[in-house]
């Protein structure tokens, strides 16, 4: 599977670059497209469409096809993989039905290949990642691969996109279906923040509605912890800086710790919103500030994978956290830099809302704060 990766910044700009590309005898039969909300994306798509190329499309906080990060832009993953090794499926999520509706897309795609796995991408802040992973489970099995993100807008918390031949929507799903037996895939979501302290108990919680950490307000005892003043409803950069750099950990029985940052605060009672479920009962630590560390824990995470599953990729695919970027600014080109060296072949990648993947030894999950990167390779 031979791919390439472009960029630009207007629709004219990915005309030509796209035609450069087919221009040594290149036929891309696919499309993995991420771009700005302030992209023309039906313009984007009927540029693809005409040249007969399926689309995996998602907007984003973000994007790049190398080191250097971009906004506004759009970046694309082209490959010629055979049309025969690959399905697309769309779908809306009616009165937020998550996982019955992946059920249906698993279900389309057992009856395309026998062993199959999964790229996706989600639409809107509300959509619970957890039960569309958990859909996807419950039909192709415990084991299966999948990967992915959920879309963004530039940081506007309104409206995210994701996108195919002919199809947007604004509170749905698409889904890349890779037939396995041709196509191997490996993945890992890292993260690298370090805990804090000891373990504490979550005393009160209602899905992602965390009330109260040790008997006392979600949001007191992490502020407290974290060092930070001045917590108010009007001081938006501290609630900013809490997501981005005191988020909880959730302990698991087995694999990494999954991150939960606190995204709203309910101040009548000074709980908070976190980003996925924290069941009550279960145990979390809080995190330090990141520094290198928590990038190079990702670079050498992804370097693991490469030498235990796949020694050769054709191309890479990056799911990393909007929030990362707003912790590490320029130094997040470092990160991605270091995971592109690794295998060294054509990639892209997004800043997301949300990343959807498993962590070493773990579950497949909804992550936040978190690195998730896929190689592909044609068998």
């Amino acid at each position: 599977m031979k791919a390439k990766s472009i960029k630009g910044k207007t629709t004219a700009e990915i005309k030509s670059a796209l035609n450069e590309s087919m221009a040594e005898s290149f036929l891309p039969t696919l499309a993995i497209v991420f771009l700005s909300v302030a992209q023309d994306r039906k313009a984007i798509c009927n540029i693809l469409d005409e040249a007969g190329i399926s689309i995996f499309g998602s907007t984003t906080n973000g994007e790049f096809i190398d080191e250097e990060t971009e906004n506004g832009s759009v970046a694309i993953l082209l490959l010629d993989i055979k049309k025969e090794y690959f399905r697309i499926h769309t779908a809306e999520f009616q009165n937020n039905n998550y996982r019955e509706t992946s059920k249906s897309i698993a279900t389309k795609a057992k009856d395309d290949f026998e062993k199959v796995a999964f790229l996706l991408a989600v639409s809107n802040a509300a959509t619970d990642g957890e039960e569309v992973l958990l859909g996807l489970q419950e039909i192709a099995g415990e084991d299966v691969n999948a990967f992915g993100g959920a879309a963004g807008d530039d940081l506007a918390f309104d409206k995210t996109w994701v996108f195919s031949n002919g199809w947007e929507n604004e509170h749905g799903m698409v889904c890349l279906v890779l037939d396995e037996e041709k196509v191997s895939v490996s993945g890992i979501a890292t993260c690298g923040w370090k805990a804090m302290g000891t373990e504490k108990t979550v005393t009160k919680s209602e899905g992602n509605h965390v009330f109260t950490i040790d008997n006392e307000p979600a949001l007191d005892i992490t502020t407290k912890y974290g060092g930070l003043e001045n917590i108010t409803p009007e001081n938006k950069d501290v609630l900013l800086e809490l997501a981005a750099n005191f988020p909880l950990q959730l302990q698991r029985e087995k694999g990494d710790p999954v991150m939960r940052p606190g995204l709203v605060v309910d101040w009548s009672d000074h709980s908070f919103y976190t980003s996925g479920t924290v069941p009550q009962g279960s145990k979390i630590r809080f995190s330090l500030p990141p520094d290198w560390d928590v990038m190079e824990k990702v670079v050498k995470g992804v370097q693991k994978l490469k030498d235990m599953e796949m020694q050769e990729a054709d191309a890479l695919v990056i799911f990393s956290c909007a929030g990362r970027v707003l912790s590490f600014g320029p130094m997040m080109n470092a990160e991605i830099e270091g995971i592109r060296k690794v295998w060294n072949v054509p990639m892209t990648g997004m800043f997301s809302y949300a990343e959807l993947g498993r962590m070493a030894g773990g579950n497949l999950e909804m992550h936040n704060l978190t690195t998730c990167t896929i190689a592909l390779k044609e068998k």
